[in-house]
């Protein structure tokens, strides 16, 4: 007879997989210092609830390996000795995983090996018409299975990169300044509520470090980074709108975030910068939260989403003249083109 397996008691805990792997990948310098530890991707790369991943990053935080820090989620490193902040996709790591991780881990994370050259390369031709992602072609050129390229085409259809027209094909584009527009009118009408209902919840101590790092920004304008400013306008988002209790006006906008959040992108991919006078606008509404006029902060909102509008058109009129990309990536064609 087989020997039967363990009794449940002594199989490790979900929470104490995910501590000891991040622990050990923390110590042997496979998560560098600095790197930003968010619940949700966490909770993504194991596949589990928030609840066990919560215990764990709790868990490595009293031992001092994580630390919080002003935006949301964890650092890791010491905090009296922080290194400079680091975010990047933790798959894209070289990860040391324990069997009790999940023996399908390597599979299930085969989508995101492609992801990122598959999103660039459909949000690169976005402004230039309506391009038809050709599933077969996709999953030979990168000789993986069709249930892993489904699986890429649904996270892509989630942030409305992609959609499926009547003859069930998969349809990038196009994006027009009268989509980005609509966009913009839908964040003009949740967003300003959204801020009403967060600022009686928000603790005032976000709102100061984010005023902080706002005026720090502002202040060394030319110096920051793009990826300084996406990261400060996502957190200022976060903490000022989407702290609201109501959590179906949560979902609305979030949901009309990620299409603005690929207008932008595609923008970013064309070569054209994020306009810093966005972190003035942002830190001006965190300052009038801060000294409880919410109902001028509301307004200023929406004054900003009116300005951000304009650039973002007066940015797709500069793309306009740009030609038409001549290369396309193997598993694109015209929508109009047949396939072979």
């Amino acid at each position: 007879m087989g020997s039967s397996a363990p009794p449940s008691s002594t199989l490790p805990r979900r929470y104490e997989v995910v501590a000891e792997t991040l622990r050990r990948n923390l110590a042997e310098g496979r998560i560098p210092g600095g790197t930003v530890l968010l619940e949700g991707p966490v909770a993504d790369l194991f596949r589990l609830s928030r609840a066990p991943v919560q215990r764990a990053l709790a868990q490595l935080e009293e031992e001092g390996l994580i630390h919080r820090f002003e935006g949301r989620g964890y650092l890791a490193g010491d905090a009296n000795h922080p290194a400079p902040r680091r975010r990047v996709d933790l798959a894209s790591l070289d990860l040391v995983l324990p069997s009790e991780a999940d023996e399908g881990f390597g599979e299930r994370q085969a989508w995101r090996r492609i992801y990122a050259s598959i999103e660039s390369e459909i949000t690169r031709c976005l402004v230039f018409g309506r391009y038809r992602v050709v599933e077969t072609e996709l999953a030979e050129h990168f000789d993986v299975s069709r249930t892993i390229i489904r699986d890429v085409l649904g996270r892509l259809q989630e942030r409305r990169l992609i959609g499926k027209n009547e003859s069930s094909h998969w349809i990038a584009g196009p994006l027009t300044a009268r989509s980005i527009k609509d966009q913009f009118e839908l964040r003009k009408i949740l967003e300003p509520p959204a801020l009403l209902s967060a600022a009686g919840v928000t603790e005032r101590e976000r709102l100061e470090g984010l005023s902080r790092r706002l005026g720090a920004a502002e202040a060394g304008a030319g110096r920051e980074d793009e990826g300084e400013v996406d990261e400060l306008s996502g957190l200022f988002v976060e903490t000022v709108v989407l702290s609201t209790p109501n959590l179906s006006l949560r979902d609305l906008v979030r949901r009309n975030l990620h299409t603005v959040l690929t207008s932008q992108g595609v923008l970013r991919q064309l070569g054209l910068p994020q306009d810093r006078a966005t972190l003035a606008e942002q830190r001006m509404i965190v300052d009038l939260l801060l000294h409880g006029a919410t109902s001028a902060a509301a307004a200023m909102l929406t004054t900003h989403i009116e300005a951000e509008l304009r650039r973002t058109v007066a940015q797709m009129k500069i793309v306009a003249v740009i030609p038409q990309p001549i290369s396309l990536a193997p598993y694109l064609r015209p929508a109009d083109q047949p396939a072979d």
